[in-house]
């Protein structure tokens, strides 16, 4: 502790001190940083309330043991109203808070001139506000978007406040920090938020820029988890396999789950390229059309195409749901989210990509008699493949499985899928839909 209070590295990332010389200068920058966390943490805790809401509803579904009756079919025939709804929304009212919120916290890092405007009170509160009505309304999306927005958002209005907040780090590096602090406080990963800010954000591995994120996002993550979380949020699998079947498994499942991984985030960017312009001239005319398809996939799969992705893994990890005669259930999950994503409203693929490639492992898996193992090696190879960010994609898979014993399939899986995401697609899914909005 003292050597981080005294300092390791004597300059910044801007050129300037970071962690001062002496120990009270090194304690007031890990103040500052631990104040941030706070403040991003608090903002985000309220997503977490939306997300057990979105399980309760989730509950009423076929998918998730509820038979089929009139409330199940309102809820999901819901897109039908809601998705004209916001979508006139975006266009006529709201424009500024339509999509995802990673791409333009991407933009800011690239024209800081920029953020005043897309990292403002307004825009930021209109995309929580659009994320939660499609949350509720049971869209296939994820909330990366949203909270990565919301801890940049709440270091722009803290630095409002107090200018000489985190002054000793870059401009760039501070925003890209708070960013993956929300990713920490929204999904309780911390080292995950950390990866994400090296390997997306900002594009290097520098133990400049690890420590102040490390800080940030660990007190981030605690105080979005006061109101509980479990270590491993979908369970802990119950499976035994060598290292070699481990390697020898992740080469089909591995290219397989990341190309569906690419698939699905090609399908969204071509589906962006199409549907924004249109949204924007005829959104309720578009509304119809696209939540009559998201209403389509929701009732083919009886409700396991829904959600952000999290109860029907949860479900899946412990065994409790046989999907090898569903394959709707995974045009649901494949098609879903881009349906969403594309037409612009605000929300995250990292859920929806496990969840598909957690579909896919148990499909192909059980059927092998390794469901477990495929599972584990599906979801790690499906994020990758959307994200191209395989360092991130091993450890979101480890958390979400539970089980480090997989870590050489796991591993070897999410270097694969991303290999076929890059192979597919130039430019990461973020960095393609910040260029849209430049």
């Amino acid at each position: 502790m003292m050597a981080i209070l005294q300092g390791i590295h004597p300059r910044g990332m801007a050129g300037t001190p970071w962690l001062a010389y002496s120990p009270s200068r090194g304690l007031r920058h890990l103040l500052q940083l631990a104040l941030v966390g706070v403040a991003v943490g608090a903002a985000c805790w309220p997503l977490n309330i939306l997300d057990r809401w979105q399980d309760a509803l989730l509950r009423r579904l076929p998918a998730f043991g509820a038979s089929w009756n009139g409330t199940s079919l309102a809820l999901l025939l819901t897109p039908l109203v809601v998705m004209p709804l916001l979508l006139v929304l975006q266009a006529r009212i709201w424009p500024g808070g339509a999509g995802s919120g990673i791409p333009q916290v991407m933009v800011c890092l690239e024209d800081l001139e920029r953020t005043e405007q897309l990292m403002a009170p307004g825009p930021t509160v209109q995309r929580l506000v659009l994320w939660s009505i499609a949350s509720l309304a049971l869209f296939p999306l994820g909330r990366e978007g949203p909270v990565v927005q919301i801890g940049a958002a709440v270091l722009v209005g803290l630095r409002h406040r107090f200018p000489g907040l985190l002054s000793w780090m870059g401009a760039p590096e501070r925003l890209a920090v708070a960013g993956s602090a929300g990713l920490a406080a929204g999904f309780n990963t911390p080292m995950v938020a950390v990866l994400f800010l090296v390997e997306e954000l900002i594009g290097r591995f520098t133990p400049l820029l690890l420590w102040p994120g490390m800080v940030v996002a660990s007190v981030a993550s605690l105080v979005s988890g006061l109101g509980g979380q479990p270590e491993f949020a979908f369970g802990l699998l119950q499976v035994t396999t060598s290292e070699p079947r481990q390697l020898l498994w992740a080469l089909p499942f591995g290219l397989g789950a990341g190309l569906l991984g690419a698939l699905m985030v090609k399908f969204l960017l071509m589906l962006s390229t199409w549907a924004l312009p249109l949204s924007r001239r005829r959104p309720l005319r578009m509304g119809l059309l696209l939540g009559a398809g998201l209403a389509l996939l929701a009732v083919a799969s009886g409700g396991a195409g829904c959600g952000d992705g999290e109860a029907l893994m949860a479900s899946l990890v412990g065994g409790g749901q046989d999907f090898s005669s569903k394959p709707l259930v995974l045009l649901a999950r494949l098609l879903g989210p881009g349906i969403a994503l594309g037409a612009g409203v605000p929300g995250g693929l990292i859920d929806p990509a496990l969840a598909l490639g957690a579909v896919l492992g148990r499909t192909i898996g059980d059927p092998l008699g390794i469901g477990p193992l495929g599972l584990a090696l599906g979801m790690a190879a499906s994020l990758a493949g959307a994200t191209q960010l395989p360092i991130m994609s091993l450890l979101f898979s480890l958390r979400l499985a539970g089980d480090q014993q997989l870590l050489p399939g796991i591993l070897l899986a999410s270097v694969l899928g991303a290999g076929v995401g890059r192979l597919l697609m130039r430019h990461g899914v973020y960095h393609a839909l910040a260029e849209q909005i430049k």
